[in-house]
């Protein structure tokens, strides 16, 4: 499968296009309902095809290894799903934190996601982390961290960035708690109030060691279920 990619992968971009590294996703900025921007990355047409067909191979090989309490972009998982497993989890646990990861997509730190893509033995992919992006008046610009949100590979990214930064990390730190993650909006229960504090302290240094932030409007609310 690599070989037979990366052949196909390098015939346009290095001897068709006559460079080495995918051209510049297309942004378009998208209003959100609070009047903010949200700025997606559109591929080419040949890049779209390409992430295609590794991502679907790429699934199969980093499905088995993500977390149950994991749902966002992933085939048979919804958003529903996660809702009734935090419906179920609420009735075991009195204490709930929100949390919402700060611009994930935005700031995912190249370093440690080729450093997750190197356990896996898919550092190909990182090409196209490096994408340029050609802004909405036509100006070129090099990124520097994150995926691009509308890139057809950049989910499946983002799920393995924080399979690492969090799913796994929360369920070897905290063995007897739970979770549920949908993109990078998590919930986490927890027995109490003390306990919680605790929690997201440590979730908190986490995404500070990983680049992240917590979002300080969004996230943080420690809540008793009634």
């Amino acid at each position: 499968m690599e070989v037979t990619l990366l052949t196909f992968y390098y015939y346009f971009y290095g001897v068709r296009e006559g460079f080495a590294v995918p051209p510049a996703v297309r942004e378009k900025g998208i209003p959100k309902a609070d009047g903010k921007i949200r700025y997606l990355g559109i591929p080419t047409v040949c890049d779209r095809v390409a992430q295609l067909v590794i991502r679907e191979e790429l699934e199969q090989i980093l499905e088995p290894q993500f977390s149950a309490n994991s749902f966002a972009y992933r085939p048979n998982k919804s958003a529903h799903q996660a809702l009734e497993q935090c419906k179920l989890n609420c009735q075991r646990f009195k204490w709930a934190i929100d949390l919402d990861i700060k611009g994930f997509f935005d700031n995912i730190d190249w370093g440690l996601m080729i450093r997750a893509l190197r356990h896996f033995h898919i550092l190909y992919v990182k090409r196209w982390l490096k994408a340029p992006v050609q802004k909405e008046n036509g100006e070129i610009r090099q990124r520097t961290k994150g995926t691009p949100q509308g890139g057809v590979i950049s989910p499946l990214l983002a799920n393995l960035f924080l399979h690492v930064s969090f799913d796994k990390w929360f369920e070897k730190q905290f063995p007897a708690l739970t979770f549920e993650r949908y993109a990078a909006d998590i919930i986490v229960h927890c027995h109490s109030q003390k306990q919680a504090e605790y929690v997201l302290d440590m979730i908190r240094k986490r995404m500070t060691e990983c680049k992240l932030e917590l979002h300080p409007e969004l996230s943080e609310a420690i809540s008793r279920i009634p």
